[in-house]
């Protein structure tokens, strides 16, 4: 395990770039990561952990935007990272929110399904290029998932074999944002849905929105891991 380091850099987001974390065990792949990131045209990297108990501690001392995550790591892995860093007494203490891809060796891994379950936006093969590995980034700062739908679907299905029930929240929900959520819970985009409904894409944005917040999610992962859980996924 490598030492953790720590950049000497203004207040996280104080440029308005994308500020990053790097969590991986292996310095070797984390430099490589360190490299390519701060290539990038608005990204900067502004830490580096080599384990979870350091990760956790890093996310609420530089509030960073985007956490790229090592799944298997000693001391504390990659899923318990991401629980305690989404840990609501935690968030709520944040200046802002932050978003957690998981990096992994393993196409469709338990763990990684673990960790969305958790808060993680999704996840990469550790193989991905780093023009996917750039899009990703600004993808889920962006608040979206960095996996197909299918694939997050997939990911989900079977996890929750005991549902849990629907809390009074979702009933605040109209007709009209009950249909966007069961659209995005089967992984359409805003563009689709509002196909579907013969709507305005900044109307479907909108009604996104109201379902976040009436159900007090982060983003649109978030909404199909929602609709999992409680039994929801319809169509």
């Amino acid at each position: 395990m490598g030492p953790a380091e720590v950049e000497p850099v203004t207040a996280a987001g104080a440029t308005g770039e994308i500020d990053v974390l790097l969590v991986d065990d292996q310095d070797l792949f984390r430099e490589g990561v360190r490299v390519i990131v701060d290539a990038q045209d608005g990204m900067r990297v502004v830490g580096a952990a080599g384990d979870g108990l350091e990760a956790v501690r890093l996310v609420d001392q530089l509030q960073p935007d985007v956490v790229l995550m090592d799944i298997r790591m000693p001391e504390m892995d990659g899923v318990e990272a991401t629980r305690q860093i989404f840990d609501p007494d935690r968030a709520a203490r944040r200046g802002k929110p932050v978003r957690v891809v998981v990096l992994t060796t393993f196409n469709l891994d338990d763990r990684a399904a673990t960790a969305i379950r958790y808060g993680a936006s999704g996840f990469l093969l550790k193989d991905t290029t780093p023009i996917q590995l750039r899009d990703a980034i600004r993808t889920v700062h962006a608040g979206n998932a960095v996996l197909a739908p299918q694939d997050l679907s997939t990911l989900l299905e079977g996890r929750f074999r005991t549902r849990v029930a629907v809390p009074a929240a979702y009933e605040s929900l109209t007709e009209k944002e009950r249909e966007v959520f069961a659209a995005v819970a089967r992984g359409l985009s805003n563009t689709e849905i509002a196909a579907a409904l013969y709507a305005g894409e900044s109307t479907v944005k909108t009604h996104v929105g109201a379902v976040l917040r009436k159900l007090g999610l982060r983003d649109r992962v978030q909404i199909v891991v929602f609709a999992h859980e409680h039994g929801l996924v319809t169509g």
